[in-house]
């Protein structure tokens, strides 16, 4: 590209130096023949002259009005834009839309009075870095203090919404790019390595033994149907059940696609019908157990679930991950991988990889089978020839 000053050529562009700027700036002519001129955001001379290509494609497209009607948005306008049209129920459940909340409330001193467009990659590094040096607010009787540090989580979390908020942007083509993509995170954090835990036979057989029955039926119904404890199964209502088909109507899950109809196992359907007989009178499958409770179902088996898996000598792992040991029993089962991720009901098969281990049980045993001297075989090219 030319870098040199003066007026650029009509179809193409430049990218200059401005006197008191640490970024590169670029200019360019608009399909009317107006000169538009922008900072790039950036001081890398490599990275300002893809975004002048991408400036001049959008051009070409006739793209280029909506992108420049979004640098009139500040960030703090988009915010609000974001939260009211993609924040919330059924874009994404109300439990989300609180975290966004609570999220903008950091993210919003940082860059809500700055253009849409000028949010930069090291303007989003410094966010991170100050925001895991910063202490953690506690509340007390005597107000708000900092104690320790935050969580490399927290901070993690305030770094993907404001990914998500910035992808939208882009998707409206209010952004070009998102700068997100450009930032890594500093810290490897252990959550995101974990892996999740397959409930073997035998460890199902002494937990169900030390569980209460509600429990013990939650426990079976969610290994034999894969349904997502807390979006799913404790908000269920009785009305949902068709015991006489055999089916459960999922009317509201994480994401379109996880509502649907499943049908029950045997085992399901023992289960079902056993907890049909404890719950009588009540509207929800799962009633909650405190008269005084502010809702009318189960919303949190957490605490008993710790309690039974201590009970039953089985090291601790999240109710959730009995999603991933019915995924990992269906598969080992031999059921094609397509299939089992309609049974789970997730829209991105690609998600599959992270809920079924038997594919590495499958491998191991395959490669058991290995020749190693397949290639010193002599192949029969030809039938032998009668003596």
């Amino acid at each position: 590209m030319n870098n040199r000053r003066g007026r650029p050529k009509s179809g193409g562009g430049s990218i200059f130096q401005r006197n008191g700027s640490a970024f590169w700036w670029m200019r360019y002519r608009d399909r009317e023949g107006k000169l538009q001129r922008e900072s790039t955001g950036t001081a890398d001379e490599q990275e300002a002259n893809r975004l002048l290509r991408d400036r001049l494609d959008a051009r070409d497209e006739g793209r280029l009005p909506a992108i420049l009607a979004g640098k009139k948005l500040t960030f703090n306008q988009w915010a609000d834009w974001f939260l009211e049209k993609r924040s919330k129920p059924p874009f994404r459940s109300e439990k989300t839309h609180a975290e966004n909340i609570n999220a903008l409330k950091f993210l919003r001193p940082a860059f809500g009075e700055s253009p849409l467009t000028e949010v930069t990659a090291e303007a989003i590094e410094d966010y991170i870095d100050r925001r895991l040096s910063s202490g953690r607010r506690v509340r007390t009787k005597f107000g708000t203090r900092l104690v320790g540090k935050l969580k490399p989580a927290t901070v993690h979390q305030e770094f993907r919404i404001l990914r998500r908020i910035l992808n939208v942007a882009v998707k409206k083509k209010c952004l070009d790019t998102n700068l997100c993509s450009a930032v890594e995170f500093p810290i490897q954090l252990r959550n995101a390595t974990r892996k999740p835990h397959y409930m073997t036979a035998s460890e199902q057989q002494r937990i169900e033994f030390m569980a209460p029955d509600y429990l013990r039926h939650a426990i079976v119904i969610l290994v034999e149907m894969g349904l997502r404890p807390y979006k799913e199964l404790t908000p269920m209502r009785w009305s949902q059940v068709d015991l006489e088909n055999r089916v459960v109507h999922i009317e509201d899950s994480k994401t379109p696609s996880g509502a649907a109809e499943m049908p029950m196992t045997e085992a399901a359907y023992a289960a079902f019908r056993g907890h049909w007989e404890q719950s009588r009178g009540s509207a929800y499958v799962f009633p909650s157990l405190r008269a005084d409770s502010a809702t009318p179902h189960l919303t949190s088996l957490k605490k008993t679930w710790a309690g039974t898996l201590q009970r039953a000598g089985v090291p601790y792992f999240p109710l959730y991950h009995l999603r991933h040991t019915f995924a990992t029993r269906l598969s080992a089962g031999g059921v094609a991988d397509h299939f089992v991720t309609q049974m789970l009901r997730q829209g991105d098969s690609q998600v599959f990889k992270r809920y079924s281990q038997a594919k590495l049980n499958m491998m191991r045993e395959a490669l058991t089978k290995l020749d190693r001297q397949a290639n010193e075989h002599r192949q029969i090219l030809s039938t032998a020839r009668p003596d």
